[in-house]
């Protein structure tokens, strides 16, 4: 015991403790946050608010090596002092020592030779919104991402163009696991890496070849405690006036009267009168009626179907309901995450707690998010580390529909002169004679306020590390996810609308997917001379499986809330049922990464996957890359280009896989069993049966992955004595044996198809992105980084006679044709060049059903004299032609402003909005002011929409055509943030290390042609840019936030 107390002793006292203090050398400020370590140990430290430090260290002749984000690294000799003073960093203007985590391991950005897009985290987050993938937009070359508006709302986000027939989400990695951004705390984000090529992202095989995006979420330091609380809080404001540009209640009256004129009928309505020009009613239900008539009878009013029939009484809206106003209105946005982190030299940890609640401008819908983040890392030994990242959110989102048809549709269906409520305060709507088909908008959305929707997912890892025999390091790490689903809904038995007033029901369902991924790697890494190698070699076993259960009942006895359970309804007509998934991936990986003197650099990739969906000859897949590149600014004959501080030639080629299209059982053929279905009469009575089964889905075994080989040419630069840095890259990729859904003959029956390999694609396109360091003087210092994507996909084959199918189905039939030789998601119909001018007109053209003056004239494409189905021609491409992003940010003293631009340019869009709005035949909802002020007359020239008329028409309504085509193009002011942080001393005075607070405006213009909601249009893969009425997500904020550290 003495000689231990003695050693013990013995050992502290040789711990010396030095201090100092680190500034900036630019402007001589504390740099707070810099590490100081003590060189050769895992000893280190964070400067405070004040720059300064204080740690032991254990020889005289210790080495300090301070690093700071922003600053070159320094390596300085402690030589016996206790103090060292002011020391000052130089400014890094380059990022080229930075570290990026890349695929299982991590490489300073300069020796990396694959495509690896590195994200500024705090750029990033100057857009605000729950989902961080969609702050990604503009912020890294390659990457295309078009968003909604919606709280919690998808996003299509597409690495390096839209290359498949189904899903194009990247692999999210996440702390070394799968998992999922869109529901990341974005405060907890430390960095984010975008792997773009086979040379990055072969190493995760079948699974990245949409991309991989890499997240490193915070972790501790050693140092003392800090606490940090951010949070902002805003109000969103919906788009204002007439935005759908409808008509209001007499204007719509007055185009009833001139599509009768037009159409040679004398106009004639029950609720307008007919006389020469229509005249409003008071009321629209009873139909037509004015005040003092005998029809309009209070004593009578119903519109409960238990007491008689429904008998409605609703004063008709003279001004006219702007139904986009009342669907829409202002919400509040907030956001706040408490954070603490610290450590020692033993462990560090970090933990947050974080709160989000947007509010959608669309009533009833919302995202409300509560979030709990925990790291923890412990040096068990100088070579041992274990730890864990755990990350828990619960959230409530409920949901729209975004790729179709939905509730936004109805703001420009339902007729104006429709109220939102009847003389009752009960819903207003359609019920009632010429008032069109449509629910009443407002009705849909506030019956849903009862309707819940949870989500509760647990993530994360837990994992361990040895270093040994110097060079080497195994790692073990097991994780996963689990995620947890619930909900339940009611539909209302209606009783205002013209059609479907069916009858009341309730849903209910849940269930929960999990996942467990367990990642083994042994690494070596190894310095000599000028030679540096890097070698690493694992194995991954992913295990999937979910189960889900639900039960729906009809015809409650009453719409009390209390009472919206199963059992209250009636079990006539119940369904009900359960589901089962499970797949699973097995796999081997290795990677070498040679450098010879910092100059030339060398690296090669393989992995071989096995996965379950496939067929037993199909499983297995291996996946080759191999990647060089050549630092040109080391060369001798480089050294009197001075200006040129740093050139790099990088190219790369690999081969990766895709399976993200096939469903676990896809090489299974499934038999199922349901009353209706697969009873038999096999008794031979006609009222005995007996269950048995019928084929609902067909496998497949000879699907097999994707394969996709990619090339990609870059070169990187730092010019301008480190004030510019410079990437461009070209890349080419070919994707052979597409995984999609077949079109199968109808004698197959109701059984659903497998995902088969019917086609062919390639893709290629640049990406740019340069970053300009400015500094005025040293209270004023810019930044400007601009990004440019562009990209062209080509379908190369599809097998079949056609060799293409169809997608993007609406109303008229599908807007969309992949075929080969044109890209993914083409928009395709006949071709409008004009109007029919008069009679003659229709007379010496070719032949084209329907034919009119004042109707449409389509192109005869094959000249053969007649308009048909072979007329049909590509006209539009939802794909830009490239994409653009610009960030400013700037210092004065202690004020920062950043602003983002975001663009997209030659990209079309489907308004489909204009089939219900600019044809009178549509449907009797709401028209716009183009088919009453500028459709076709004989005296107007250059008319905006046909001649408003009765009828429909394969020359108008009926079929797709071009005349729905606009320009996408947009320039967006996305955000602009000022800020201001308080004086250090000020600060120093309340024990508070920093306090920042900032005024931000989102969405602040945009520059359009596009004359629906938002030129910003998501949609499935293969029929994006179709514009069914989407959630606007140029919808302006106005916030206030604040930062404090202490």
């Amino acid at each position: 015991m003495s000689f231990l107390l003695l050693f013990s002793i013995t050992n502290v006292f040789a711990q010396k403790p030095v201090t100092g203090r680190i500034l900036g050398k630019t402007d001589n400020q504390p740099v707070v946050g810099a590490t100081v370590a003590v060189k050769g140990t895992r000893t280190a430290v964070q400067t405070d608010a004040e720059g300064q430090f204080s740690l032991n260290v254990p020889k005289d002749n210790s080495v300090l090596v301070i690093s700071g984000i922003g600053f070159e690294k320094l390596e300085l000799p402690v030589a016996g002092r206790s103090s060292l003073g002011d020391i000052t960093l130089n400014t890094s203007t380059s990022a080229l020592d930075e570290i990026v985590v890349t695929g299982y391991s991590a490489q300073k950005k300069k020796d990396i030779t694959g495509s690896v897009a590195v994200v500024n985290v705090k750029d990033m987050k100057a857009i605000v919104t729950g989902s961080p993938e969609q702050m990604l937009q503009g912020q890294a070359a390659g990457v295309t991402i078009i968003t909604s508006g919606a709280p919690g709302g998808p996003s299509n986000v597409f690495v390096r163009g839209v290359t498949s027939f189904g899903s194009t989400d990247p692999l999210y990695i996440i702390d070394g696991v799968p998992g999922g951004l869109h529901d990341l705390n974005a405060n907890d984000i430390e960095s984010l890496q975008v792997l773009k090529d086979a040379g990055a992202a072969s190493i995760y095989g079948v699974r990245g070849s949409n991309g991989v995006i890499v997240i490193t979420t915070k972790r501790g330091k050693a140092g003392r405690s800090t606490v940090s609380y951010d949070a902002y809080y805003g109000t969103q404001r919906p788009l204002g006036g007439n935005p759908f540009h409808l008509l209001n209640s007499q204007e719509l009256a007055n185009a009833l009267w001139k599509a009768d004129i037009n159409s040679g009928t004398t106009p004639v309505s029950q609720q307008y009168g007919s006389g020469a020009n229509p005249v409003l009613p008071d009321y629209i239900t009873p139909g037509g009626a004015h005040e003092g008539d005998a029809s309009v009878n209070p004593a009578l009013y119903n519109v409960d179907y238990s007491k008689g029939p429904i008998y409605q009484i609703t004063r008709a809206n003279k001004q006219g309901t702007n139904w986009f106003q009342q669907l829409f209105r202002p919400a509040d946005i907030q956001s706040h995450t408490l954070a603490m982190s610290g450590g020692s030299e033993k462990s560090t940890y970090y933990f947050s707690l974080g709160y989000f609640n947007q509010q959608g401008t669309l009533l009833e819908t919302y995202l409300k998010r509560y979030d709990v983040k925990i790291n923890t890392i412990f040096n068990v030994k100088k070579n041992i580390r274990v730890g864990e990242n755990a990350y828990i959110f619960f959230k409530s989102n409920p949901q729209i529909g975004y790729f179709g048809e939905n509730v936004i549709n109805y703001d420009y269906r339902e007729q104006p002169i429709i109220p939102v409520y009847d003389i009752k305060g009960n819903y207003a709507g359609s019920n009632g004679p010429e008032l069109g088909n449509s629910p009443n908008p407002v009705a849909v959305q506030l019956r849903t306020a009862n309707n819940r929707g949870y989500n509760w997912d647990i993530f994360g890892n837990v994992w361990g590390e040895v270093d040994f025999l110097k060079h080497f390091t195994i790692r073990t790490s097991f994780g996963g996810t689990i995620d947890n689903f619930y909900g339940y809904q009611y539909t209302y038995h209606t009783y205002e609308n013209a059609e479907n007033n069916g009858s009341n029901g309730f849903f209910e369902g849940g269930g929960y997917n999990s996942q467990w991924t367990w990642t083994n790697t042994l690494a070596y890494n190894n310095t000599w001379g000028m030679h540096s190698l890097k070698v690493l070699g694992g194995s991954e076993a992913i295990n999937y499986y979910g189960r889900n259960v639900f039960g729906t009942r009809i015809n409650y006895f009453t719409d009390d809330p209390s009472l919206q359970v199963l059992n209250a309804g009636s079990p006539t007509g119940q369904v009900n049922g359960s589901g089962a998934r499970q797949a699973t991936l097995s796999s081997y990986f290795g990677r070498v990464d040679y450098a010879y003197n910092d100059r030339y650099l060398l690296g090669a990739t393989i992995r071989r996957d096995g996965a379950s969906p496939f067929g037993p000859d199909k499983q297995y897949g291996v996946f080759p890359a191999f990647s060089a590149g050549w630092v040109i600014s080391e060369e001798n004959f480089m050294k009197d280009a001075t200006f040129i501080n740093y050139l790099k030639l990088r190219g790369s080629w690999g081969k990766m896989g895709s399976y993200a299209n096939v469903p676990p059982s896809n090489s299974f053929t499934q038999y199922n069993s349901t009353p209706g279905n697969s009873n038999y009469d096999i008794n031979g009575t006609s009222n005995s049966t007996a269950q048995g089964f019928y084929n609902s889905s067909i496998g497949s075994l000879v699907t097999g992955w994707e394969e996709d080989k990619l090339t990609n040419f870059g070169l990187d630069a730092v010019v301008l004595n480190k004030k510019l840095d410079l990437s461009i890259e070209y890349y080419q990729k070919k994707i052979n044996g597409l995984l999609f859904q077949d079109q199968t003959s109808a004698l197959v029956g109701g059984a659903t198809v497998p995902n088969v390999n019917i086609g062919d694609v390639k893709n290629n396109g640049l990406d740019f992105s340069a970053v300009y360091h400015g500094t005025v003087n040293r209270d004023f210092k810019f930044n400007i980084t601009g990004i440019v994507t562009s990209y062209k996909s080509e379908v190369v084959n599809i097998p079949g006679a056609g060799g293409y199918f169809e997608s993007g189905n609406t109303r008229i039939g599908n807007f969309v044709r992949n075929a080969v030789g044109h890209p993914i998601s083409a928009f395709y119909g006949y071709q409008v060049i004009g109007y029919f001018k008069d009679a003659n007109d229709v007379a010496k053209s070719p032949t084209q059903a329907d034919a009119a003056p004042g109707r449409f004239k389509y192109a005869d494409l094959n000249h053969d004299g007649k308009i048909t189905d072979s007329d049909r021609t590509f006209f539009g491409n939802p794909n830009p032609k490239f994409t653009y992003g610009l960030t400013l940010n700037a210092t004065y003293k202690n004020f920062d402003a950043t602003i983002v631009f975001y663009g997209s340019y030659g990209n079309d869009a489907i308004n489909y909005t204009r089939y219900w709005t600019d044809f009178w035949a549509s449907f009797q909802g709401n028209k716009s002011q183009n088919l009453l002020y500028n459709s076709w007359t004989p005296t107007n020239l250059s008319p905006k929409a046909p001649i408003l008329e009765n009828a429909s028409t394969f020359s108008t309504n009926t079929v797709p055509n071009s005349f729905y085509k606009e320009s996408a193009s947009f320039f967006k002011c996305r955000s602009l943030i000022v800020g201001y942080t308080l004086p250090a001393d000020l600060l120093r005075k309340v024990s508070v290390d920093r306090f920042r607070f900032y005024v931000q405006a989102s969405n602040i213009f945009t520059i359009t042609k596009y004359t629906g909601l938002d030129p910003e249009i998501s949609g499935n893969t293969n029929a994006f840019g179709i514009d069914f009425g989407n959630y606007p997500n140029n919808q302006r904020q106005y916030l206030v936030g604040v930062s404090l550290t202490f």
